[in-house]
């Protein structure tokens, strides 16, 4: 009776401190960008101050394992996608945390597709010339990501593994860095999402070949998707989630999946994430656990198709 008195406490009382949203990721990336706004209209609705706090590292693992250390008391949350929680158990070994046991599942902010960019100097206008390209040049075409195991990785190795190209992966730590290097013709190509590419493909400091979604983006309607492209089986998408450590109270979780999900709701927020190329979810808790389930199965296939080894 006293425990179930004390955890009724301690929903109702939620949050009577300030909130930290952990980030997995540096400062800057998409994954960044996402949960700064979050954090803001989260923070209007409960009235308390949400911090986002970046714990970048190892792809994410750093930031991710912490949380899962914490207190299931509301007050630290993480960030999470579909790196951390679905592509991470297939390509990282002695990973320090487990998706489903360490961790609650609260909701799920969105979804959003990977552009294939390019530096302007990359002799290719259409993914079919940059395949041929690549080939042309095997190991020898560059491609950048957020680091070993996270989205941009994967999705590059499953691009690669479809089209039959050898490339040279350079790692980073985050999105953000990795960009800049694109942008800086230090790197040819990237699996960057659209929010991040946007402004520079406006500028010509990028060029989009195709949209790794099965439909394309509304923000950027003339790029065709990859499977448009010739690779008629090829489908990677992003998510962004929201999670707590594990054993969290029943009802603290559903107060906090509430919540958000009103957040996601609000017009503002909606129109915000839209003009980023994200479509909103808030589909609660039980989506987002199946979620989880069906996309680290996708994800292992993928791992093993592109032929990657836990590192």
């Amino acid at each position: 009776m006293l425990s179930a008195v004390a955890t009724v406490t301690a929903a109702d009382a939620w949050p009577n401190k300030p909130i930290h949203l952990i980030v997995p990721y540096a400062n800057g990336g998409s994954t960044d960008l996402v949960a700064r706004q979050v954090a803001n209209e989260l923070g209007k609705r409960l009235n308390q101050t949400v911090v986002v706090e970046n714990k970048a590292g190892a792809s994410g693992v750093i930031g991710t394992g912490y949380v899962a250390r914490q207190p299931a008391d509301g007050y630290t949350l993480l960030m999470g996608t579909v790196s951390t929680h679905a592509i991470a158990p297939s390509v990282t070994a002695n990973l320090p945390y487990d998706i489903v046991r360490d961790f609650t599942p609260i909701t799920t902010i969105g979804t959003i597709p990977d552009l294939i960019v390019v530096n302007p100097s990359v002799k290719a206008n259409t993914l079919a010339e940059f395949i041929a390209f690549a080939k042309a040049k095997p190991g020898e075409v560059s491609y950048a990501s957020a680091g070993p195991g996270t989205s941009s990785h994967l999705g590059a190795a499953y691009f690669a593994a479809e089209a039959g190209v050898k490339m040279n992966h350079i790692s980073y730590r985050g999105s953000g860095p990795a960009l800049i290097d694109v942008l800086g013709g230090h790197v040819d190509m990237m699996l960057d999402v659209v929010m991040t590419s946007l402004e520079p493909l406006k500028a010509g400091k990028l060029r989009a070949l195709a949209v790794t979604s099965r439909s394309r983006s509304p923000l950027l309607p003339d790029v065709p998707t990859v499977a448009e492209s010739g690779l008629p089986n090829f489908e990677a998408l992003i998510w962004f989630a929201i999670l707590a450590p594990a054993n969290m109270p029943a009802d603290l979780q559903k107060k906090i999946a509430d919540n958000l999900d009103a957040v996601l709701a609000d017009p503002t927020m909606k129109k915000f994430l839209l003009s980023q190329g994200i479509e909103a979810s808030g589909t609660g808790s039980a989506a987002l656990a199946e979620t989880i389930k069906a996309d680290t199965a996708k994800w292992q296939r993928v791992s093993n198709i592109a032929g990657i080894t836990p590192q």
